[in-house]
């Protein structure tokens, strides 16, 4: 079914963008107050630096872990956390006033900033369910089932 109105849709699509800009902001904002060794020196850098992290994981990531995927099922899932850490460096070398001193923070922050967006639902798809789907009106009675008479049912052999 196609939406009567494509410019409701193009603003409900954009809302939800600038939504997960900001709430990544956050995330990314808490995680360099939080972990030693990460700070950003403003906020225009910060908002960069979550603009190019998201871009990043929308476009690098999935590549990235395909890649590596033997190593992330090894691993049970670690190698995500090195693969993270490894996008906020780079974000990091990208944006200027954006600052990680080595691979340790980086791991630190990516930890609190998967956490945070988890919590704060970065990544979640909002769904509206269909309406159940009726049955139709042949179908609506119960078949009738006949049973057996006594001792002529199924044998079963234990």
């Amino acid at each position: 079914m196609l939406n009567p109105d494509p410019l409701q849709s193009a603003g409900q699509r954009l809302w939800g963008l600038l939504t997960r800009w900001i709430l990544m902001t956050l995330a990314v904002g808490i995680a360099t107050t939080l972990v030693p060794g990460t700070h950003c020196d403003d906020w225009p850098s910060l908002l960069v630096a979550a603009m190019i992290l998201g871009i990043l994981n929308a476009l690098v990531k999935p590549i990235l872990v395909a890649v590596a995927l033997p190593l992330v099922l090894i691993s049970l899932g670690f190698m995500l956390l090195i693969i993270n850490a490894f996008l906020l460096m780079l974000t990091a070398r990208l944006v200027p006033g954006f600052h990680i001193d080595g691979f340790w923070p980086a791991v630190g922050a990516s930890v609190i900033i998967s956490l945070l967006s988890m919590i704060l639902g970065v990544n979640r798809k909002r769904f509206k369910r269909p309406p159940p789907a009726s049955a139709p009106e042949s179908y609506s009675e119960p078949i009738p089932t006949r049973t057996p008479p006594p001792g002529k049912g199924p044998i079963i052999d234990v």
